[in-house]
């Protein structure tokens, strides 16, 4: 229920985000419509151009990349999965073509030279604007302290004490004035001597300026599962199905959330990348450290409502609208791999199918994101 009176709700909303933490939230539909459209290329076997697999002759891999080689796969939840969410189900067949990708998500160094040559002022910098602001709130919501309308984003806090109630997400993330990507815990913090860390706290416009600026795109979501898998067919993680694992391949959280983290994975927030194993394509932290941008629109209802019988999804991109239960007026994009504040006690998102929506103008100091390249894109 939104409670238009609490300062804290209305920090999220103004954020635009009230799926922060890693659960899913129960459904109400309220609002606008809670159908999903979907945008697809649905595709006969029998008449479909063959899907590009293997990386084509003359066409080099770009620095910092690797080839994702093309194929079908099933996207969403795999079987055996017994966390899995009901926005992940049911599972859906797709056939994504050949492109490249990141090995790693994009770090700070990255991040710097795009704003040092573009003077690029990202979202959690800029001036907030009411007017635009309000727009994305329900009708009446009361306009907060000019005092709390100043630049900045939302950082992480631990609770002194075990959370009864794990849907109030105001527990552990509270906005800070004067954090950004390059003071992401706040203004006392900064990226020094972090170069190699994952650039956070960039809101899904900050990313798509990168992307331009350095001839890229985010992935879909498809695409993302596809090289997240690294080859493994039906696996709920990108090493098999053993979460006894979890410590050595990702960057997640031990302990009891989030009162207590036992760093047994090493790290206590995001961690360098490459710090730990990559998956059987060659791509580091597919699974926690920060979650990652795609391209698409979250609707909590597309894989119910997408019906494709016996053809295949090629090159899906998603739901044509957003779609967020207990937040319609919210135009959320999809976000994957799970972060650091991931626990199996809570969530589990570094789950290959996990999948969570995030406000296009959020900024969060656990979500970054990657980029993708396709052939077309290199030979034009």
């Amino acid at each position: 229920m939104i409670k238009r009176e609490a300062t804290t709700v209305i920090l999220l909303l103004f954020i635009g985000s009230v799926l922060l933490g890693c659960k899913e939230r129960k459904e109400k539909k309220v609002g606008p419509s809670a159908t999903s459209e979907t945008s697809t290329e649905v595709t006969d076997n029998q008449t479909a151009a063959p899907v590009l697999v293997s990386q084509p002759e003359g066409v080099q891999t770009p620095v910092n990349m690797v080839w994702i080689p093309g194929g079908e796969l099933m996207q969403g939840a795999v079987a055996q999965d017994k966390m899995a969410m009901d926005h992940e189900k049911p599972a859906i067949s797709v056939t994504v073509d050949g492109f490249f990708m990141d090995a790693t998500e994009v770090t700070n160094a990255q991040f710097a030279k795009f704003v040092a040559e573009t003077d690029y002022i990202t979202v959690a910098e800029r001036a907030i604007d009411w007017d635009e602001l309000k727009k994305q709130v329900p009708e009446g919501t009361e306009k907060p302290h000019d005092s709390i309308l100043k630049p900045g984003a939302l950082t992480f806090k631990k609770t002194k004490s075990s959370v009864p109630n794990f849907y109030d997400f105001s527990q552990w993330w509270k906005w800070t004035i004067g954090a950004n990507w390059k003071h992401p815990n706040g203004p006392d913090s900064n990226i020094i001597g972090k170069e190699n860390y994952p650039v956070v706290q960039v809101a899904y416009k900050d990313a798509l300026a990168y992307c331009d600026w350095a001839g890229r795109r985010l992935p879909t979501e498809a695409e993302w599962e596809r090289a997240a898998r690294g080859g493994n067919i039906d696996t709920t993680y990108f090493w098999g199905d053993d979460s006894s694992k979890l410590n050595l391949m990702a960057n997640t959280w031990e302990g009891e959330f989030p009162v207590v983290n036992t760093k047994m994975d090493g790290f206590e927030l995001r961690a360098p990348v490459k710090s730990y194993p990559p998956n059987n394509y060659g791509l580091y932290d597919m699974a926690g450290n920060v979650w990652e941008w795609t391209s698409d629109w979250y609707n909590h209802n597309y894989y119910k409502d997408i019906s494709t019988g016996d053809a295949i999804l090629r090159n899906p991109m998603g739901a044509s609208g957003p779609y967020t239960p207990n937040n319609p007026y919210a135009k959320e994009k999809v976000m994957k791999g799970g972060s650091f504040l991931c626990s199996a006690s809570y969530c589990a998102s570094y789950r290959i199918s996990a999948r969570m929506g995030s406000s296009m103008d959020s900024s969060l100091e656990h979500l970054g994101f990657r980029t993708v390249a396709t052939v077309d894109m290199l030979t034009e």
